[in-house]
C-alpha cells in the first residue's frame, strides 16, 4: 500500500481527473464499498480518506477490495480474452475455490493456457489471483475482527454464509472432533511499513508477518495442521502486547521484544532462528557467519531456507542477514522493507 501523502495526494487528483496517464500505475481501493479501480473510473469520487492506494492489483485483492464492475481495473490496457474473462468471472463467484487442471478441463480451457495468458495479462499467475482473493477476504474479515457485520459488507456474495465460508476454506475449518483441538487468533495490525497479520492464542505468538508476503497462505495453513487448530478473528492479551510493541518499535526503536512466543519448526531451523536472535540491534551478519556458528561453515544454502521459513518477522530479526558482499540480499516482506528496517534500528 502507498503510504506517502505527498504521492497519495496526487493520486487522487489523477482520480478527479479521470487522467489516463495514470490507468495502469496505480489502483485505488474504496473503503466505503469495497472495490478498486483505475485511473479513469467514471464513477462518482469517493473522499480522499476513503481511498487507499496500491501499485499493483494484486496489493488490492489482498487488502480484501473486489473489482470494480464499472472500470474494470484488470482489464487494463485491453480488453480480456474470452478465457481470462470467463475465469476472472467464475473466481469472482466463487473465490473460496481452489483450481485444479480438472477445473479447465470441465470448462473446456487448456490450464498452460489459462496460465500463460494470465501471467502476460497482470504479471501474476492464475494461482497468486485466486490466492489474493481469497487471502483477501479472510484478512478483511480479521481487519474487521469481532465488529463485523456481515449483512452490511459488500463483498459480492448472495448471503453473509458465503461470506463466513470463504473466511473459514482459507484459515481453516474446526480440526477434527476426534482430536483435541485449540482456537487460534488472527488479528490485523497497521504499521508504517504497511499491514501486518499475527496469530496468537492467550499464551503464545505463533505467527507474524506482513499480509502482502509472498506465501503467507501456506504459512497459515502449515500452522493450522501442526497444532490442530482454528484460527478465526480476534485478539488476545498475547494479539495486544505485540501489537503494542510493534507501535514502540516503529515510533522510537524496541531493542527487545517481551511478548511470548512459540517458534515451530524443525531443529535445525530453530537453531537458526536462535542464532538470528543473537544479531544485535544495528548490527548485521551473513549467511556465511551464522553457518560458522552453528559448527557447519558449508551449510549457507540451509541457513537460507531456515531464515526465509522464520515466520515471526522482525521479532526474529531474519532482516538482519545479508549477503558476504555486504548487498542486502533477498526478504520475504520486500527487500524495501529490509533496507527500512536496517536504516530504522541503524538510526533508532
Amino acid at each position: 500500500m502507498i503510504t506517502n501523502e505527498q504521492t497519495k495526494k496526487k493520486y487522487y487528483q489523477a482520480m478527479l481527473e479521470k487522467d489516463s496517464n495514470y490507468d495502469g500505475i496505480f489502483f485505488a481501493g474504496i473503503t466505503t464499498t469495497g472495490i478498486f479501480c483505475h485511473a479513469t473510473c467514471p464513477a462518482r469520487k469517493p473522499k480522499y480518506e476513503n481511498c487507499a492506494f496500491y501499485e499493483t492489483a494484486e496489493e488490492a485483492l489482498l487488502s480484501g477490495f473486489r473489482p470494480c464492475k464499472r472500470c474494470r481495473p484488470l482489464s487494463y490496457p485491453k480488453e480480456l480474452s474470452p478465457v481470462v474473462q470467463q475465469i476472472v468471472s467464475l473466481v469472482e463467484e466463487n473465490p473460496d475455490k481452489r483450481w485444479k487442471d480438472a477445473d479447465f478441463e470441465r470448462l473446456g480451457i487448456h490450464a498452460a493456457t489459462a496460465r500463460r495468458q494470465f501471467k502476460k495479462k497482470y504479471g501474476m499467475t492464475f494461482v497468486q489471483y485466486a490466492r489474493a482473493r481469497r487471502m483477501g477476504i479472510a484478512l478483511k474479515e480479521i481487519k474487521a475482527g469481532e465488529k463485523v457485520i456481515h449483512a452490511q459488507i459488500d463483498s459480492g456474495y448472495e448471503s453473509s454464509s458465503g461470506f463466513n465460508d470463504a473466511f473459514f476454506k482459507i484459515m481453516g475449518h474446526s480440526p477434527n472432533k476426534s482430536r483435541e483441538s485449540i482456537n487460534l487468533y488472527g488479528n490485523w495490525i497497521d504499521t508504517k511499513l504497511g499491514p501486518m497479520l499475527s496469530i496468537a492464542d492467550e499464551n503464545f505468538l505463533y505467527l507474524l508477518e506482513f499480509v502482502d508476503r509472498r506465501g503467507l497462505e501456506r504459512e497459515i495453513e502449515r500452522l493450522r495442521q501442526k497444532l490442530n487448530a482454528a484460527i478465526i478473528p480476534g485478539k488476545t492479551v498475547i494479539s495486544e502486547k505485540i501489537e503494542a510493541e510493534l507501535k514502540v518499535y516503529f515510533q522510537t526503536g524496541l531493542a527487545k521484544f517481551e511478548t511470548p512466543y512459540q517458534l515451530i519448526g524443525s531443529d535445525f531451523q530453530k537453531s537458526v532462528w536462535k542464532e538470528l536472535l543473537k544479531i544485535e540491534k544495528g548490527k548485521t551478519s551473513t549467511y556465511k557467519e551464522l553457518a560458522e556458528k552453528l559448527g557447519n561453515p558449508k551449510a549457507m544454502r540451509a541457513v537460507g531456507n531456515a531464515n526465509g521459513a522464520n515466520q515471526l518477522a522482525i521479532i526474529i530479526p531474519c532482516h538482519r542477514v545479508v549477503q558476504s558482499d555486504g548487498t542486502i540480499g533477498g526478504y520475504g516482506g520486500g527487500v524495501e522493507r529490509k533496507r527500512w528496517l536496517l536504516n530504522h534500528e541503524k538510526n533508532g
